[in-house]
Formats: structure tokens, C-alpha cells, sequence
């Protein structure tokens, strides 16, 4: 079952998109403003968040900026501004699509579906004595589970959506550090790493690829 949270605060709308995607497989959740949607968030993990910018208590940006530093969840985000700057401006800060109102329900749909198919195979990582869910947070090694912060779990996303594929340390501290600021500490990937690493056990997944970066090894 596939969980879609839509925020919107045009009741009418917000019925008709719940309406149009509905399905035996997928599950729909409402709330009509940023408070709302936080308090949901906070309790149940979402496979598509359809995000209107403009909302009653706030920016919808504001919520997709917090949404992008805490989890991999893709966002569509609603808008009835079609300006070119607008929707460049909420891509750049992590939205996965993008649709201006009026729109057509049967082509939101589509791309809707797009994103389910595009994301869902990826919630699940299972390697030997490995199983990692990360739309639930939670990770096992040998049964056990383990707990991991915010930054360990956005690497082991990133290293395990591309095992055997060397991701480089530029690449690594762009996509883990989002919160906007100018300066990482060079040391602080490093740390990440070799925490993680702990974590996972005596068997090294995570290979060292000197001068490079870091890869997972299959």
C-alpha cells in the first residue's frame, strides 16, 4: 500500500486530486496547512507529498526545505505562479515535479505514478545479513537493529541506491549537507563514514577509493 499526503488548502481541489489517484493499492491523506502536515509527518511516512505553495500559515517552500533535510520523500509541488523563476527556484531546493494550476487531473495522475514507479523500488535495501527501510527508518544488521542519525542515513541511501559505482566526496557533502550552508568542515564526511561504518559491523561495505570517494561494495 502506497501512502500520498496532499497539502492543500482549496478543499475542492484537494478532494479532486485525492479522487483522481485513488486506488486499491494507494492510500490518501489530507491537511490544509503547514502545521497540519507536520504533525502527520511526524507520525507516518508518506511514498509522494503533493505540496501547495501557497498555504493559510506559510510558504510551501519553507516546508519543502525542511522535508529535503530530513528525508528522501519525493515532493510535487502545486502552484498557481507559472513564472519560469518560481518553478527553477522550487526544483533547486529539491521539488521532484512540478504542475501549475489549472491542470489536468488525468495528466497530475500520470505524473503522480511516475513518481511512485521512479521511487518505490528503492525504499528497501536487503544485502546478506543487511535489510535497510528507509521510508520507515529502520535498520537491521543480523536482526538486530541499529539506530542511525539524519547525516548516516542519507549516505547509506546514497551508497546503496548506487552500489558498485564510486561516489565522489564533492558529490557526497553536496547531497547529504542540504540545510544551505557555506561551509562543511572536511572532516565531517570522514566522521560520517567511519561511524557508519561501526555501526554496520566487522564486514566493510563501504570501501575507501583513495583520492576519490567512497563506493559500496556488492
Amino acid at each position: 500500500m502506497k501512502r500520498i499526503l496532499i497539502v492543500e488548502d482549496d478543499l475542492v481541489l484537494a478532494n479532486g486530486i485525492a479522487v483522481a489517484i485513488k486506488t486499491e493499492e494507494i492510500q490518501i491523506f489530507q491537511c490544509h496547512t503547514i502545521i497540519g502536515a507536520k504533525q502527520k509527518l511526524a507520525h507516518t511516512s508518506f511514498d509522494l507529498i503533493i505540496l501547495d505553495v501557497n498555504l493559510p500559515d506559510g510558504n510551501g517552500y519553507q516546508l519543502l526545505d525542511s522535508l529535503k533535510m530530513e528525508r528522501d520523500t519525493p515532493v510535487m509541488m502545486l502552484t498557481a505562479n507559472d513564472m519560469e523563476t518560481d518553478i527553477v527556484s522550487g526544483l533547486e531546493r529539491g521539488a521532484d515535479d512540478y504542475i501549475t494550476k489549472p491542470f489536468s487531473l488525468a495528466i497530475l495522475r500520470a505524473r503522480v505514478n511516475t513518481q511512485l514507479r521512479k521511487y518505490g523500488k528503492d525504499s528497501v535495501f536487503t544485502q546478506r545479513e543487511l535489510s535497510f527501510d528507509f521510508d520507515n527508518m529502520k535498520f537491521f544488521v543480523k536482526n538486530t537493529e541499529i539506530e542511525l542519525s539524519k547525516t548516516e542515513q542519507k549516505l547509506l541511501k546514497l551508497l546503496t541506491q548506487n552500489k558498485g559505482i564510486t561516489l565522489e566526496r564533492g558529490f557526497l557533502v553536496d547531497k547529504i549537507w542540504t540545510d544551505g550552508l557555506e561551509y562543511v568542515d572536511e572532516n565531517a564526511l570522514s566522521v560520517t563514514v567511519k561511524r557508519l561504518r561501526a555501526k554496520l559491523g566487522k564486514q566493510d561495505y563501504i570501501k575507501t577509493v583513495y583520492g576519490t570517494g567512497y563506493v559500496w561494495v556488492v
